[in-house]
């Protein structure tokens, strides 16, 4: 069973998340906290595996306990749980150490998938081959990693349901760059299938993620990061361009 602290001075939003994980069988809360400062020693009592994190709180904010947390031997997963899903919230939680950042409302069974994704390289530790799945691990979370700050840096609200479905597109494209040739019937489909929607509200998602960029007006930070001038504001390019210029850039990179 996998513990799980809880710290936000939403009592009722508390309440309602630990009610959700009530019934479950492989987590278990062991602790709401309604401040940083009681959310740190919750962590230093218990050692949760997980920490789910409001910023904005009393005595101590969300980003005061990662910095404390950093000094921790045994950190939690820390997944930022905010109704403040601004780019500089997101960067600054990834930079102080949290592993994901998730905007209210909370799709509880999204979160708690996501937090089985984080565990799987964990539980794989134990099967033959102990250092490659140890080195998968590292590489599927700096691969999170990057993808998030290429959507920062060009605008991509981590808020809106075309970040997921864009993240994961990139993700099976570094994977399987044959699925780009693909992108309808099988990428589109698959992303579907896995959060319970349908193909053409995946293509659509991405579709709004990519033009929210284009339309904040970041097309230099765009041209910046592939190293050549690619677009301008007058031209976007399609889901398909876009999520194949990022995946090459991650293969490029060693992902």
């Amino acid at each position: 069973m996998h513990t799980i602290v809880i710290a936000d001075d939403n009592v009722s939003f508390a309440e309602e998340m630990r009610n959700y994980f009530t019934d479950s069988t492989d987590f278990k809360v062991v602790g709401l906290a309604p401040d940083g400062v009681e959310a740190i020693k919750l962590v230093e009592k218990h050692k949760p595996d997980f920490l789910l994190l409001d910023i904005v709180m009393p005595e101590l904010d969300g980003f005061g306990v990662l910095s404390a947390l950093s000094a921790f031997d045994e950190k939690p997963k820390t997944i930022m749980v905010s109704g403040l899903a601004t780019d500089g919230f997101v960067t600054k939680s990834l930079r102080l150490g949290a592993s994901y950042f998730m905007a209210k409302p909370v799709n509880y069974d999204k979160l708690a998938e996501y937090m089985r994704e984080m565990l799987a390289p964990a539980a794989a530790v134990a099967a033959p081959r102990e250092e490659t799945h140890k080195v998968s691990s590292r590489v599927n979370r700096s691969l999170d990693e990057r993808i998030a700050n290429i959507f920062i840096s060009v605008g991509i609200p981590a808020h809106i349901k075309g970040y997921q479905f864009l993240r994961e597109a990139i993700k099976m494209a570094v994977d399987t760059p044959d699925i780009i040739n693909n992108i309808t019937k099988k990428l589109y489909p698959s992303i579907a299938d896995k959060f319970d929607t349908s193909s053409s509200k995946v293509e659509r998602a991405i579709r709004h993620a990519i033009e929210v960029a284009w339309n904040r007006g970041k097309i230099e930070n765009i041209n910046s990061i592939f190293g050549i001038k690619v677009y301008t504001a007058n031209d976007k390019p399609t889901n398909g361009e876009f999520i194949a210029l990022v995946a090459d850039k991650m293969i490029l990179e060693g992902a």
